[in-house]
């Protein structure tokens, strides 16, 4: 078995027996390689953010939260293609940080050959952008993943700077500018902020109340807007 095989393999051992925990030595035993190597290899996984924890002890070991870890995907070289750009073009977006583990992950489940081949291919993909806007602070991907209410400091399309406490709704995208749609309690109502001009982002404890969106409310240039999931 090579080592992302092996890789591949780890993981879906402790998923299998989650909660339980698996020590290193049992985990060499089962894959056939040294102690050191398995907790290497572990080691490997938590630093590409995969939920693995290790519990001290005799009777300790490692464990994974199996809820934040998705089954076996099994990628072809096109989908594996597809979904590597897709991430990509999330690049200066609030979601920049996951969707470069995620690439990162895509890659680790395929073969060798198989990685290579989109590797090649990815890098015959190129995406155009203008460069001169800067990326929308990922505190905010954070917030609306939490269902945390934020403090932040935004500047208008005028210039003007306001300290906003809003409450994360959603997000719109439009190429290189991504939209904040939250409740903001300075103006009592639903509102569209661009990332680029967030300046400074502070998550609270709060959680935020759940409200309906009205698209209609949303000042927003935009054309016909498509879901990320349902559409084709």
């Amino acid at each position: 078995m090579n080592r992302t095989d092996r890789l591949y393999a780890l993981v879906e051992e402790l998923r299998a027996v989650a909660p339980a925990r698996r020590s290193a030595r049992r985990l060499a035993e089962h894959f056939g390689v040294s102690v050191r190597t398995a907790e290497r290899d572990l080691r490997s996984l938590q630093e590409a953010g995969v939920p693995i924890w290790a519990e001290p002890g005799r009777t300790g070991g490692y464990t994974i939260d199996a809820r934040a870890t998705l089954p076996p995907l099994g990628f072809s070289v096109d989908e594996a293609l597809a979904v590597a750009i897709g991430l990509a073009m999330l690049g200066r977006s609030p979601f920049r940080g996951a969707a470069h583990t995620a690439a990162r992950k895509v890659t680790a489940v395929l073969h060798d050959d198989d990685a290579r081949r989109a590797a090649r291919l990815a890098s015959r993909v190129h995406l155009l952008e203008s460069g001169d806007r800067p990326p929308g602070p990922t505190a905010l991907a954070q917030a609306l993943t939490h269902g945390r209410v934020v403090r932040m400091r935004y500047r208008d399309a005028a210039g003007r700077d306001t300290d906003r406490t809003v409450e994360p709704l959603g997000y719109i995208g439009k190429g290189e500018d991504w939209y904040l749609v939250a409740w903001c309690r300075l103006r009592d109502g639903v509102r569209a902020f661009r990332g680029d001009r967030v300046i400074a982002v502070e998550e609270t404890d709060e959680v935020a109340p759940q409200r309906v969106v009205h698209l209609d409310e949303l000042d927003i240039p935009h054309g016909v807007l498509r879901p990320v999931l349902g559409g084709d």
